[in-house]
C-alpha cells in the first residue's frame, strides 16, 4: 500500500493556518483513494526535529564504527528522518512564508534528511518521489507583483528538494491570506478568497491524481 510523508511546520494550529488547511484537504482526498495506506505525519512546530550540530555534520561522513556516543545518539536520528522520506511514496509539505523564507524547523529538516551520499550526490536514495508543496504566504510575491524578487520559498525548495534531493517538485500557493486580519489589504479579500479557493481544488485534484498515478504504478 502507498504511503505518504506529510510534513506540516504552520506555528499555527488548524484553521488558523492557510497551509494547515490546504495540506489536510490533500490528505483527506489522498486517503479517499489510499484507504488501507499509511501516513508518516509529522508537526514540526509542535515536535521539531533536532536542528544539525557538528556530532551530527561529522557522523553522516565517518565510519560508523569510529562514532562517538554522541555522534551515533545524533546520527540515528538524522537516519530515522532519512528513512521515513525513502520509503514514502509521496510527500506532502506545508511551508508558510515566514520572513520571505521557510520556518526554521522546516530548514532543520531539510538539513536532516539531505545527506550527501546517500540522498544526496550521485545516488539521490528518494529520487524521483513526487512532493507536493502547499506554499502559503500573506501576500503575493507571483511575477510581476512589486515583491516579486523577495520570493525565497519556491526557489529555495525547488533547488533543495528538486536539484539538491531529486524530488519531483510541485506547489500549490494560497497566497493574500493577511487579507482578511490586515485592514490596509482589505480589497484585496476576493483576491484571497479566490485564491483559498484554487488552493483548495487544486490540493484535491492533485491528490487524487497522484494517488491514482502511484497506484498504477
Amino acid at each position: 500500500m502507498a504511503t505518504l510523508l506529510h510534513i506540516d511546520s504552520s506555528v499555527f494550529p488548524a484553521e488558523a493556518s492557510a497551509s494547515r488547511v490546504v495540506t489536510e484537504a490533500f490528505r483527506k482526498h489522498w486517503q479517499e483513494e489510499h484507504p488501507e495506506g499509511t501516513v508518516i505525519y509529522r508537526d514540526l512546530a509542535a515536535q521539531p526535529v533536532p536542528h544539525i550540530t557538528a556530532d551530527t555534520h561529522l557522523a553522516g561522513f565517518t565510519d560508523p564504527d569510529t562514532h562517538t556516543p554522541e555522534q551515533a545518539a545524533a546520527f540515528a536520528e538524522r537516519v530515522k528522518l532519512i528513512e521515513e522520506l525513502e520509503q514514502a511514496d509521496a510527500v506532502l509539505i506545508g511551508a508558510p512564508m515566514y520572513n520571505y523564507t521557510i520556518p526554521s524547523t522546516l530548514k532543520a529538516w531539510l538539513d536532516n534528511v539531505i545527506l550527501m551520499g546517500r540522498t544526496a550526490g550521485e545516488t539521490q536514495s528518494a529520487k524521483g518521489t513526487p512532493v507536493t508543496v502547499v506554499a502559503s504566504r500573506g501576500g503575493s510575491y507571483a511575477p510581476g507583483t512589486p515583491r516579486e524578487g523577495f520570493e525565497y520559498v519556491q526557489n529555495y525548495l525547488n533547488a533543495a528538494l528538486g536539484t539538491g534531493l531529486g524530488l519531483d517538485v510541485d506547489f500549490i500557493v494560497p497566497e493574500l491570506t493577511m487579507a482578511t486580519v490586515n485592514p490596509a489589504m482589505a480589497e484585496l479579500v476576493p483576491l484571497y478568497e479566490a485564491s483559498r479557493d484554487r488552493a483548495l481544488e487544486d490540493a484535491a485534484t492533485k491528490a487524487r491524481e497522484l494517488a491514482k498515478r502511484i497506484a498504477a504504478a
